[in-house]
């Protein structure tokens, strides 16, 4: 039976059911990381909302908030619950769009793809981020059956 899972910020879904799809909306400064075993059919999907925790311990008791904590969250998870090899798997970086407003000092979207970045290097991961930046916001639907990733695209807004 088909089950659409949705991913809120900070958090995660992982399936092995092949009707599934996992889906997220609306990433603006955020960033997904999608992850899909193909040999397996095994799905996986992130929605991190800042690349660093700022409290002691917080990036433990919320892993996929951080980037520094929710991708190798994510690796792990899908690795040893679902048996998926780390050279089988097929990584995408989705979001992390630059903010329209002049006075971005934060610079969080940019921010969130350079430690997504630096995670997934250290990892040994290789990644597709060719869906990242810009000033849209992304809603993302993925197919756990095929790891197929649609991407729908609209202007961010103030």
């Amino acid at each position: 039976m088909y089950m659409e899972r949705i991913v809120e910020i900070g958090d995660y879904a992982i399936s092995d059911k092949e009707d599934d799809i996992i889906k997220t909306i609306a990433l603006g400064s955020c960033v997904a990381v999608t992850v899909f075993s193909p040999s397996r059919k095994v799905a996986g999907m992130v929605h991190i909302a800042l690349p660093f925790s700022v409290l002691p311990n917080e990036d433990r008791t919320k892993p996929c908030y951080y980037a520094e904590s929710a991708v190798p969250f994510l690796i792990n998870k899908i690795c040893r619950e679902y048996n998926c090899l780390k050279t089988d798997l097929s990584i995408n970086v989705i979001g992390g769009a630059v903010s329209i407003r002049k006075d971005d000092l934060f610079r969080i979207g940019q921010r969130n793809v350079e430690v997504v970045r630096q995670k997934l290097r250290e990892l040994d991961l290789p990644y597709d981020d060719s869906e990242t930046g810009g000033t849209c916001s992304r809603t993302l639907t993925m197919e756990v059956s095929s790891g197929k990733i649609r991407i729908d695209s609209r202007p961010m807004i103030i």
